[in-house]
């Protein structure tokens, strides 16, 4: 895995940077928003963001919810809720949960508007900053929760630069993260999510591996799914042998018989990522 984390482009002195104006602008900060992808929260996270924000108010928003199992989402909610973190499924494309966002903040930080009122600062904004790893969706989340576009949405990691403030209502401003905060790349497993969702590019690591890494994932949690979408299979194959069955279902067969299963994987890849084969979570509770 050590070369495909150079690959990826992991930059400790970029994060160290990230880290540190973070931790300088953290005083007039009231409260963090952390964007993550619902399919896999775990992955999607900076594992420093907790020890970075230290005591601030911590409100995570699941986005691609859509794309997403409801059932785990809501068990994901219920874990964070459990931590004393509130949590919102949230869909940027649609805009759905976005307006659950605002109240979310002040319901968290009523203590402080409370506060605000008896000294007579009434009109004083609550400051959030929005943080997430490189295509979650934070930008976007930014653009559609302000109504405009000035937070530049791109899909490549580190498109978003300075400090960027949005004021949302009388009531609400936003931050825009000042720096890139990263995924833990060390762990094989963050690295293979990410790359299976299309958070990183499909060049970084094998198809083939990724397509199993997802056939071992759904065949124990959704093999109804998986039928449904291909027909009968023998889920007491290894990972290789039934992405071959699924190809040449497909017709992906090679001279000899034998099925294409670069072919085959590219197929699962992208079939999982435009949701044909349904609404899917990769991580669970469970494995928290």
């Amino acid at each position: 895995m050590a070369e495909n984390r150079q690959t990826i482009q992991w930059f400790p002195g970029h994060m160290a940077k990230t880290k540190r104006k973070i931790k300088e602008i953290l005083p007039i900060i009231d409260a963090v928003a952390e964007v993550v992808d619902a399919r896999i929260p775990l992955s999607s996270r900076n594992p420093d963001l907790k020890e970075i924000i230290e005591n601030k108010p911590h409100i995570i928003l699941l986005n691609k919810c859509d794309m997403a199992d409801a059932n785990a989402t809501k068990e994901w909610i219920d874990f964070y809720k459990a931590n004393g973190i509130t949590a919102i499924p949230i869909d940027c494309k649609s805009g759905k949960g976005l307006n659950a966002f605002k109240d979310n903040v002040k319901l968290a930080l009523k203590d402080k508007l409370e506060s605000y009122k008896e000294k007579g600062m009434v009109g004083k904004p609550l400051r959030v900053m929005v943080v997430g790893i490189p295509n979650v969706g934070k930008s976007s989340f930014i653009n559609k929760i302000a109504g405009r576009t000035r937070a530049k949405a791109e899909n490549r990691p580190g498109v978003t630069r300075g400090n960027q403030w949005f004021t949302i209502d009388k009531q609400l401003e936003l931050l825009d993260t000042p720096g890139v905060l990263w995924p833990k790349f060390e762990d094989e497993t963050v690295g293979e999510h990410l790359a299976v969702t299309g958070a990183v590019k499909d060049q970084i690591l094998d198809a083939e591996l990724l397509a199993m890494r997802l056939l071992e994932i759904l065949a124990t949690d959704y093999p109804d799914l998986l039928t449904a979408r291909y027909g009968e299979l023998d889920f007491s194959l290894d990972a290789y042998d039934l992405l071959g069955v699924i190809g040449k279902k497909r017709g992906m067969v090679i001279r000899g018989g034998e099925t294409d299963t670069l072919r085959a994987a590219n197929m699962l890849l992208e079939e999982y990522r435009n949701q044909k084969i349904g609404n899917i979570t990769l991580e669970r509770v469970k494995n928290a």
